[in-house]
């Protein structure tokens, strides 16, 4: 089998299997209409996962899950009890229950993620960075699928969203094992080491890429999570607040959470060829003014809003593989597995502060301009990746093209 073909059949699987991510965020709305949730409530649908993603992901670090097991079975076996967590959330009657399956499918999808990513260097030396940005993309088509389902079904049939991202998991696990092997080039991760860690911390050059990566995703769950709410509240502004905007608002949210398929494409072709540092500012410039402009077209008609918003859909996510290539070329060779382990727990940590974060800021000051706190963190992303731009280090990063 042929390293595209793997790709193909990898990038399904991995489309699938992500379905589960934003499941619950999906159908907040009609939970919490259900569970009678508050704002504060409902960000917790999402950083249950993140926070599970994390644990799952030091888990899975520290027992070396992916070098003593395959790659394929880990990714096919975590992608079941995601479905099977998500079913849990569909049959859940309240906040409590749901919780819990929220945070075993986070770390059940840290099986699916990571390994998948090593799955997909294994069989790309040339090219990996346009490989690993496919796969990035993939991954985020279809974290944004459960929103399409949502503006295809009543929302009184909620849960058949979340059976629908169930089931998508489970094809997803079984298509992964076409995958023949994880490849000629795979090789085994260190294993975890907290004696490493500040090692790694210490070095200039992983932290500033480390703090890159922290700007970048400052912004991406957040806006990810909220750009549903952002844009109902949009729609209700222009068309009255007893508008049923539901519906538009899912189809929308698909549109500019999945157009980040197309960033991750553009920014693992241009990384390899332009620089990671060149390719993770401009993508922090533009999404951070796009998260500093959306206010201005609040309330405004989508054949408006819908644009910019697809801007910065693009934008948000086309760095995202870029950051962790840059590490596993910096880090010290016996830690890389550790510099890549801590710089994800790291970031999905942040996403946590920030899901719950955002609805706090609307309260305050409403959602027109909720959005511009975002614009801090490709801020300090763009002044981290220039300063790491300017050191000597840098020249190894993408064969020198810094």
């Amino acid at each position: 089998m042929t390293p595209r073909r793997v790709l193909a059949i990898l990038a399904l699987a991995e489309l699938l299997a992500m379905a589960p991510w934003f499941s619950a965020s999906a159908v907040a709305p009609a939970l919490v209409r259900v569970w009678q949730l508050s704002p504060a409530t409902t960000a917790w649908l999402t950083i249950s996962v993140q926070l599970g993603f994390v644990a799952g992901a030091l888990v899975s670090a520290t027992l070396t899950l992916a070098d003593r097991l395959s790659a394929r079975r880990l990714v096919a076996g975590s992608a079941m009890i995601a479905a099977t967590a998500t079913l849990g959330v569909a049959s859940s009657s309240g906040i409590t229950l749901g919780i819990a399956c929220r945070l075993l499918t986070g770390a059940a999808l840290a099986g699916v993620y990571p390994p998948g990513m090593k799955i997909a260097a294994g069989w790309f030396r040339e090219g990996r960075g346009w490989a690993i940005g496919i796969l990035v993309g993939a991954l985020t088509l279809g974290s944004a699928s459960p929103h399409l389902v949502r503006w295809s079904v009543p929302p009184t049939a909620w849960r058949i969203v979340l059976i629908v991202a169930a089931m998508s998991a489970v094809a997803g696990g079984l298509l992964v094992l076409l995958v023949p092997n994880d490849g000629p080039y795979a090789a085994p991760s260190p294993p975890f080491s907290l004696a490493a860690a500040p090692r790694i911390l210490r070095d200039r050059a992983v932290a500033l890429a480390n703090l890159g990566y922290l700007g970048h995703m400052w912004e991406l769950y957040a806006m990810w999570t909220w750009i549903v709410v952002f844009v109902a509240e949009s729609e209700r502004a222009r068309l009255g607040a007893q508008a049923d905007v539901t519906a538009r608002a899912a189809l929308v949210t698909f549109a500019v959470v999945g157009s980040g398929a197309i960033g991750c494409w553009l920014g693992g072709e241009y990384a390899d060829r332009r620089g990671r540092t060149v390719v993770t500012s401009v993508a922090m410039l533009i999404s951070g003014s796009c998260a500093l402009l959306v206010g201005l077209l609040f309330g405004a008609p989508l054949v408006a809003l819908a644009p910019l918003l697809l801007v910065w859909g693009v934008s948000i996510v086309a760095d995202s593989a870029q950051f962790s290539a840059a590490v596993s070329e910096l880090a010290p060779r016996d830690y890389v597995g550790t510099a890549l382990t801590l710089q994800t727990s790291l970031g999905f940590l942040l996403t946590c502060a920030t899901i719950y974060l955002l609805p706090l800021v609307a309260r305050a000051i409403g959602w027109r301009w909720s959005m511009s706190v975002l614009a801090i963190g490709p801020a300090l992303g763009v002044w981290a990746m220039l300063a790491l731009r300017r050191r000597p280090e840098s020249l190894q990063l993408a064969g020198g093209r810094r």
